[in-house]
């Protein structure tokens, strides 16, 4: 399970910001609890990556009810451990600009180099719906890009 952790602690990190360690460490743990529901069915590593994801969405479920708002995506906390280059600057800014379900999408297409197949499989959707979200996800992202460049 640890060589799974820096992929899904950064995978969170972009998701969830903050909160993403927190998030990690109960995704090893319930990966842990629940070791016997792991068919050998796709790659361990997604499994518990969706296991990750799927306690993220609890997470902010559980948010949301408590502080009674209506639909509302968070942006990742500056405060996430990530670079702090200027295209990582940039790069946290354009994502926040983004669901964070097609965030999600991004992140784990083009970051961190999952399939389409393997990220529908690890967020739990079907695979078309995965598409969707990474194509709007990128739409978004040219268009928050081009409104950016312009003078």
């Amino acid at each position: 399970m640890l060589r799974h952790e820096g992929r899904l602690r950064a995978f969170l990190a972009r998701v969830a910001g903050s909160d993403a360690d927190d998030l990690a460490q109960e995704a090893f743990v319930r990966a842990w609890q629940r070791a016997g529901d792991y068919r050998g069915q796709g790659s361990y590593a997604a499994w518990v990556m969706g296991i990750g994801w799927r306690i993220f969405l609890d997470q902010r479920r559980t948010t949301r009810r408590r502080e009674g708002l209506a639909e509302r995506d968070e942006a990742p906390a500056s405060d996430a451990p990530h670079s702090r280059s200027d295209a990582a600057i940039d790069a946290n800014r354009l994502l926040a600009g983004l669901s964070p379900q097609e965030r999600a999408a991004l992140t784990l297409c083009f970051g961190h180099g999952w399939s389409h197949g393997e990220a529908a499989e690890i967020m739990g959707l079907p695979l078309g719906t995965l598409k969707s979200l990474v194509l709007r996800g990128r739409a978004k992202a040219r268009t928050l890009i081009t409104e950016g460049a312009e003078p």
